[in-house]
């Protein structure tokens, strides 16, 4: 049979039985639109998250701290020597020291944070409002970057946070003595910082400023932590074994591996709930395709008696089911893409209203889109194959005489 006689009767069941035939479809087309609205669900989840993270120089980089147990400080020659290691490519430090902030009258604990601009992207400091601190920001003594808990001392909302930006606030370094005792003097900055930009760090009381303007008021001679910047992602764990031979290495590529691990097994789960909906239509369609043989037996007889082959009959039962299952696919994936972006367009209008962030809570690869397109015809294949046996093995004078 021709490839194009087996395309024309193949679909001609849109003429004989349309109804019948959009209905299959329709049923195939929910099934697979629960599988692409709840994995694309949680392709939005590792979106948002995943996100929040900078990639490039931080998933290149390894955090550094001290380990006491080793009695090994992070030191300016501790710098200099992790530079100088194989396969390094720079190497940024941290200094951190306890200070009380102000601003219009009120007065909270912090820490202030001297950093240089590297380091904020091999941590993967980022903002949520305003600026951050650039390579030409070096010798910049005049700016400042606060953490959102620091906003909250001063009763600061969060859909304030971009007003805050420009604000005045002034610092009192708390430095230990060095007399052996616990006594904490003050130095008080005398001058004030303008807030440029307000960072993404929830969780902590941080001022972020200039590491060189640190040094101005305070002798800095250890580091809280230092940024180890790698050539290239194969050197990662080799040079992260070298550093913890004396050190507490951490590593932000092993958290979005590990967060990829956690939201595949999500998907998988959320996967396996759409494909109840899926055997479910694939049942149906596997019982039409039935009631379609029984249908057309004398039609079969036919056929065969004219002399189409075993093989033509069952080409032909399964390009139905084949077409059947594509076009199901198809109808599914336009069916859950729509239903996404209509919530996703619902919430965000909520969450812009609420003074939330907008977010893309589903998600739909194309590489997803099209391998469910190519598994909806498989699955058209797998429930055509018995029925187009089933038709391809009848006697044809016994089919010519069925009724």
């Amino acid at each position: 049979m021709r490839i194009q006689d087996l395309a024309q009767l193949s679909t001609r069941m849109f003429k004989t039985n349309p109804l019948r035939t959009w209905l299959t479809i329709l049923g195939m087309g929910v099934g697979t639109g629960a599988v692409v609205v709840l994995v694309g669900l949680g392709f939005g989840l590792q979106q948002i998250i995943l996100e929040q993270i900078v990639f490039g120089d931080s998933l290149l980089s390894l955090g550094v701290s001290s380990v006491g147990a080793h009695g090994l400080n992070l030191t300016p020659d501790t710098v200099d020597e992790f530079e100088k290691m194989d396969n390094v490519l720079d190497a940024a430090p941290l200094a951190r020291i306890p200070a009380l902030i102000t601003y219009k009258g009120l007065t909270g604990n912090v820490f202030i944070q001297g950093v240089e601009p590297p380091y904020l992207r091999y941590s993967g400091i980022t903002v949520d409002a305003g600026e951050t601190f650039v390579n030409d920001d070096i010798g910049n003594t005049n700016s400042i970057m606060l953490s959102p808990a620091t906003l909250k001392l001063f009763g600061v909302a969060d859909e304030d946070i971009d007003n805050f930006v420009g604000e005045k606030v002034s610092f009192r370094l708390l430095v230990p003595a060095n007399d052996g005792t616990d006594k904490v003097n003050e130095v008080a900055i005398e001058k004030e910082y303008t807030v440029r930009g307000i960072t993404k760090e929830q969780a902590v009381l941080n001022a972020t400023m200039m590491l060189p303007e640190l040094r101005n008021y305070v002798g800095i001679e250890e580091y809280e932590r230092i940024q180890v910047r790698v050539d290239s992602n194969e050197n990662l764990k080799s040079v992260e074994e070298k550093l913890l031979e004396g050190y507490r290495v951490s590593a932000l590529s092993k958290t979005v591996e590990q967060a990829s691990k956690i939201f595949q097994g999500i998907q998988v789960v959320l996967a396996t709930f759409g494909g109840i909906a899926l055997i479910v239509s694939a049942i149906g369609m596997f019982n039409t395709m039935t009631v379609t043989l029984l249908e057309r037996t004398k039609e079969i007889g036919i056929m065969r008696t004219i002399g189409a082959s075993p093989n033509d009959v069952k080409y032909l039962f399964v390009s139905e089911s084949v077409v059947v299952g594509f076009l199901g696919g198809l109808t599914g994936i336009i069916m859950g893409v729509v239903l996404g972006f209509v919530v996703n367009i619902l919430l965000n209008i909520v969450a812009i209203s609420n003074g939330g962030q907008a977010v893309t809570l589903f998600s739909f690869p194309l590489d997803f889109l099209l391998f469910i397109a190519v598994f909806s015809a498989a699955v058209g294949y797998l429930t055509g194959i018995f029925p187009a046996r089933r038709a391809s093995t009848l006697n044809p004078l016994d089919a010519i005489r069925y009724e």
